[in-house]
């Protein structure tokens, strides 16, 4: 039989770099494409020696071509951490809406079925807790954290508009903070900024009093959710994240506690329209996909350290990251 086909963007970062691998174990042809300014090649490096991948360095806010057949894209390109964000600000808000538009536009040509990778950044600094998919949002759009809000809200109009429009087969996912291997250390967010700080014996920074509430889901968790929207009927956004809420100095102290380091807990200036609350409703999840999220947070931190101490320890420089 036939291999199926998938185009997945932003292929070579965290969470697109275990998409292909999924994909590639459930029998299908991956198409990876990445323009590696976020992503890294080490993240799929282990991939290139299967026939069924192929990997393109391109950039997708330009004309993209695909030879051949695709069943599905996945579009998963886009700078994600706050680090990242702010560094390429023009970069973030053309992915999100000349990207998308690329994307879309191949997927309709190749009757092909499309997930648009969104975030829980859509609903800014959330006046609503916890926030569902009917929740509109309280986003800055003129703010630092702006370009990133906003055009992944592009992108979640821009992919309504072909799915009402052009009939696309279109899905959306919220993903709320994710972690787990092939994270960058250096990308600016808790998990890997924590871990890191207290495997080099640093203190740990944590921004404002540490009172702001997060939940992590774990990269595993999260790819069967996705797994799962993608083969469903569902055109409108669906929440995956984990609704099991802590907050930002309790993550510290379980790192610390973790680790087993010495490093003290220090407090800096909380950011711009830095969100106080975050924390999915997952109703319409576990309704349509009959999806929750199974790996606990401390399984999911002991696999991801494993990670990160080879990093640190080993003296091997950080792989690309994707939120």
């Amino acid at each position: 039989m036939k291999r199926k086909a998938v185009l997945i963007t932003g292929g070579a970062g965290f969470l697109g770099s275990h998409l292909c691998e999924r994909f590639l174990a459930e029998g299908w042809s991956v198409i990876c494409m990445d323009n590696l300014i976020t992503g890294d090649l080490s993240n799929v490096e282990a991939l290139f020696a299967d026939p069924a991948f192929h990997f393109e360095k391109r950039d997708v806010t330009e004309y993209i071509h695909v030879p051949g057949d695709l069943d599905a894209v996945l579009h998963f390109a886009s700078p994600a951490s706050p680090i990242d964000y702010l560094e390429l600000p023009i970069q973030t808000l053309k992915v999100g809406s000349l990207g998308t538009h690329k994307v879309l536009g191949l997927a309709r040509a190749k009757g092909a079925r499309f997930l648009l990778a969104s975030t829980s950044e859509c609903y800014g600094d959330p006046l609503v807790h916890p926030q569902s998919e009917d929740y509109w949002g309280n986003v800055n759009p003129v703010g630092p954290r702006g370009v990133y809000d906003e055009a992944k809200r592009f992108a979640e109009a821009m992919t309504m508009a072909y799915h009402r429009y052009h009939g696309v087969a279109t899905r959306i996912v919220r993903i709320f903070n994710t972690y787990g291997p092939r994270m960058r250390l250096n990308d600016g967010r808790a998990l890997p900024a924590f871990m890191s700080q207290a495997l080099e014996g640093r203190p740990l920074t944590v921004f404002g009093d540490g009172s702001q509430t997060r939940s992590f889901c774990f990269m595993d968790d999260l790819i069967e959710g996705l797994w799962r929207l993608l083969n469903s009927e569902e055109s409108l956004p669906v929440n995956i994240g984990n609704p099991s809420e802590m907050t930002i100095l309790e993550f510290a102290q379980k790192v610390v506690a973790l680790t087993g380091t010495k490093s003290e807990i220090v407090f800096r200036e909380l950011p711009e329209d830095d969100p106080k609350v975050r924390q999915p409703d997952i109703t319409r999840a576990r309704t349509l996909l009959n999806w929750e999220p199974k790996v606990d947070l401390d399984t999911g931190l002991a696999r991801t350290l494993e990670f990160f101490q080879a990093k640190v320890l080993g003296g091997v420089s950080p792989g690309g990251g994707r939120d």
